[in-house]
């Protein structure tokens, strides 16, 4: 008694366009003793945090220093002085009043305490960020459109 194979090729190109049409990332049949996995790999965006920027003089280290070939030493960044501008909530982040419209500041622009800097949207209300004092943008560490959290540093002011 000859036994025929449940799954022809025809069946796994229909399973595989299933697989698209109905955005699912994989099917799994039995039949008998014979079993069937297909699989689509999925293209995924992901997004990273920029690293931490730490201000003021680094903590003493308690460890033997290593020696490092010149060449291979990291350039240590400018201390950057001046106050932090935090978020004061969880939302999304936008440098002007509207996409076509130019930044509200950058950097080495004069600002005025009480000027509105940036914009944090959370729950679909816009809350203008002011600035906390007056003095010139020594840096702004987000992009527009990009998601923040309470108290995240999102420009220095000197």
């Amino acid at each position: 008694m000859s036994q025929s194979k449940p799954f022809d090729k025809e069946f796994i190109k229909d399973l595989a366009e299933l697989l698209s049409k109905c955005d699912l990332t994989e099917i799994e049949l039995e039949h008998g003793e014979s079993r069937l996995r297909v699989c689509r790999e999925i293209k995924q965006t992901v997004y990273a945090s920029a690293p931490a920027v730490h201000y003021g003089q680094a903590p003493q280290q308690n460890f033997a220093p290593q020696s490092v070939p010149a060449d291979a030493a990291a350039p240590v960044p400018a201390v950057v002085t001046g106050e932090k501008v935090t978020s004061p909530m969880v939302g999304t982040v936008y440098t002007a009043s509207e996409p076509s419209a130019p930044p509200f500041v950058k950097v080495g622009d004069s600002v005025n305490k009480g000027d509105t800097i940036l914009i944090v949207e959370a729950m679909k209300v816009m809350n203008n960020i002011p600035a906390p004092k007056s003095g010139i943008v020594k840096q702004v560490l987000v992009s527009d459109k990009e998601a923040v959290e309470f108290a995240q540093v999102l420009m220095i002011i000197e």
